[in-house]
């Protein structure tokens, strides 16, 4: 039987996008920030009360959760002491994720109990993830002190010694002693970071014990719910970084956000293992993209509302608590101290909320000229960037609007005005309706398989375009970058394996070849479409994609035919393959096709010498490669200095490389909706030039 089935309707939403859902499950813990010695010691009575046991309604979730991944999962395998492994690690790195709280003697105690995790999480029970929670409480607070004392200490910030920045790179402390001079240099690194915050009046060691007080008081609120919500989470996560489990009251909060219109900045946040929220993508022409300054890799450190209201801390917040402190009505001021990334400075932004809608996201197109043809007329090259593969979902006008409605249009209009060749911009698009995708890929084929999907049962469907005719036929260039992610890899690879066109870009794409659907507990254990309410959900990995030959997208992506310089190709945490115990890359039979013999390795590797050519002779791509360079020196840098005057100059000298940043996160779209011809555009669009004119076209 079809899995769709067994859920009488439960299945409420698919995942094919690769952006960060803004519901974090797994991320309490803050980077380097322990709480204040002023704050009141945790009562063990209300600790009791609130971590004593689960509930039945949540014994009753785990055990379900249980069953759907076992039986349902896309790979296939049991809850057993591989699993229980890997989940404690995970748990353990969500509360302590900088190894500054536990001790080695607690991690090995813990350690011990993996045998027996599996059965404990058969039951429907979790005690002892509630006693690793117990401790963790007890260990911040003994934390708290020793970082109270360290703010209050004087730092000789002339002494030459560094803070290491790699946690892979030292274990949890052996005891109270080394643990006591870890959070002496983190706390140095702490105040030298705060020393330069911009827009925020409070003083630097005001400001990191009311971090540090807000933290701990979160952490004393924290109930079994909460504990089930994390542990479940890293045992799902176990199986696969996308498939998480939603408490209750996650999983109506974010049916809330669903509903509700999205206003807000327009950007797309993430809780990473230091404790803060990052952002990992810039929405095209939303709030953030048109007021310029914020960027992938930024980590939010206060919030605030209009000017002149006090910053409020996040470092330590849960995701889902900050997303609400930046959302807000359209029109209204947020105001955001980020760290940028790559330096050591707190800058304040402030944006203009505005309410998101579906013409921020449409296909636009613009006309360039590039040389001349043998007439001597000019060479017409049509750009169209697409920032994800949408539908109005709401309309039930058979002429709604839609991805592949917006770039038809378009298409017709290049046509209609003699362009020669097109590039197709995906390299922001993160992905969205697989329906639009396969339909839009139809544009540029006859017919036939556009993706293949592979179930939990190993069932392959081949999912083609049935169209017949190709509104565009004239040479096409798909431009990607890491960013682009699933529904834009589905068309991207389809276009490889058609030899339709070329691919250009960075190295390869995200990589996420996966499908999520959301499942509704309450009607799984109810039976019923209105069911009571007193269950979460699970979103779970059910589906694998797989391009016309073969090849799954996932861990893997689209390779480029010609790769350019880039930063984004550089970049860390964003890959699918930077994620723990992702799905593997594997293959399965081609589907049969057609394919048209536009490109060819030969091609390839002439389009390739003469970009290299072009590429040697400029200067900004020499800037940008040397940019590159500094870029990949700094990341392996495992420490920071605490020295005040080498840290500054490393400040400046950081400062000094990210002057022209604004040219590598505008290099394709320009800053606006309006498509310009930056210089990293201006290659793709000779590299195209190149190319129509080696199919003879002009």
């Amino acid at each position: 039987m079809n899995h769709r089935g067994r859920w009488s309707g439960s299945i409420r939403f698919a995942w094919t996008c690769a952006v960060v859902s803004s519901i974090a499950l797994l991320s309490i813990a803050s980077s380097q920030h322990a709480i204040s010695q002023d704050v009141p010691a945790t009562n063990p009575a209300k600790e009791a009360d609130k971590l004593a046991a689960v509930s039945q309604h949540d014994r009753t979730s785990i055990r379900v959760v249980r069953q759907l991944l076992e039986r349902d999962h896309l790979v296939g395998r049991p809850i057993d002491e591989t699993i229980s492994e890997r989940a404690l690690e995970l748990y353990l790195r969500g509360l302590d994720p900088l190894k500054v709280y536990f001790l080695k003697s607690d991690i090995e105690e813990f350690r011990a109990a993996i045998p027996g995790l599996a059965d404990e999480f058969k039951r429907g029970d979790i005690p002892t993830a509630l006693n690793i929670f117990r401790r963790f409480v007890q260990r911040v607070g003994e934390g708290a002190a020793i970082a109270h004392r360290w703010l209050d200490a004087q730092h000789d910030f002339t002494v030459e010694e560094f803070m290491i920045t790699d946690r892979n790179a030292y274990d949890y402390a052996k005891d109270i002693n080394e643990l006591n001079e870890r959070w002496r240099k983190r706390i140095k690194y702490s105040l030298l970071l705060e020393e330069n915050a911009e827009g925020i009046k409070l003083p630097p060691k005001e400001r990191l014990k009311r971090r540090y007080t807000t933290y701990h008081k979160r952490m004393e609120q924290m109930d079994s719910e909460d504990v089930v919500e994390m542990f479940t989470t890293a045992v799902t996560s176990s199986f696969d970084p996308h498939t998480s489990y939603m408490s209750k009251r996650t999983f109506e909060n974010f049916m809330i956000q669903m509903r509700l219109a999205l206003e807000g900045i327009g950007a797309t946040l993430s809780s990473n293992d230091d404790g803060y929220t990052e952002i990992r993508r810039i929405v095209p022409n939303g709030a953030a993209f048109k007021q310029g300054e914020l960027a992938v890799g930024d980590r939010i450190v206060a919030v605030g509302q209009a000017p002149g209201t006090e910053m409020v801390d996040v470092v330590g917040m849960k995701l889902d608590d900050v997303v609400a402190k930046i959302r807000g009505k359209a029109g209204t001021i947020v105001r955001l101290a980020v760290l940028k990334e790559g330096a050591d400075e707190i800058k304040t932004i402030e944006i203009v909320r505005e309410k998101i809608t579906l013409e921020d996201e449409a296909a636009v197109g613009k006309i360039f000229e590039e040389g001349t043809k043998a007439d001597g007329s000019p060479f017409r090259v049509g750009v169209i960037r697409l920032p994800s593969f949408y539908a109005d979902m709401e309309s039930r006008n058979a002429n709604r609007r839609s991805t592949t409605t917006d770039v038809k249009r378009l298409l017709d209009d290049f046509n209609n005005q003699n362009v020669d060749a097109l590039v197709l911009d995906l390299s922001q698009n993160g992905g969205g309706s697989l329906k639009e995708a396969i339909d839009c890929t139809g544009l540029f084929i006859e017919s036939g398989p556009v993706v293949q999907v592979k179930d939990p049962s190993g069932r392959i469907e081949k999912l083609n375009d049935y169209s017949g005719k190709m509104v565009w036929s004239k040479p096409l260039v798909v431009l990607t970058s890491k960013f682009s992610a699933s529904a834009s890899e589905i068309l991207a690879g389809a276009v490889q394996d058609y030899q339709r066109g070329l691919v250009v870009g960075d190295t390869t794409t995200h990589g996420k070849g996966t499908v999520q659907s959301l499942i509704d507990l309450n009607e799984i254990i109810y039976r019923s479409q209105n069911p009571p309410k007193y269950h979460g959900a699970l979103k779970i990995t059910m589906q694998q994609f797989y391009r016309p030959d073969g090849d799954s997208t996932q861990k893997r992506g689209v390779l480029s035919d010609i790769v350019l310089p880039s930063l984004t190709d550089h970049l860390d945490n964003i890959m699918e393959s930077d994620l723990d115990y992702a799905v593997e890359f594997d293959r399965i039979p081609s589907a049969s096709h057609t394919t048209m013999g536009l490109v060819t390795p030969q091609m390839i590797q002439t389009l390739t010498e003469k970009s290299r050519e072009r590429i040697n002779a400029s200067e900004f791509f020499q800037k940008e490669i040397r940019r590159i360079q500094k870029y990949v020196e700094l990341k392996n840098e495992k420490s920071e200095p605490l020295n005040r005057e080498q840290f500054q100059a490393r400040r400046k000298e950081l400062n000094k490389e990210k002057e022209d940043e604004k040219v590598i996160e505008d290099r394709i779209s320009g800053a606006s909706k309006e498509i310009e011809r930056q210089p990293y555009l201006d290659e793709v669009i000779k590299i195209t030039a190149d190319y129509a004119q080696a199919l003879g076209a002009g």
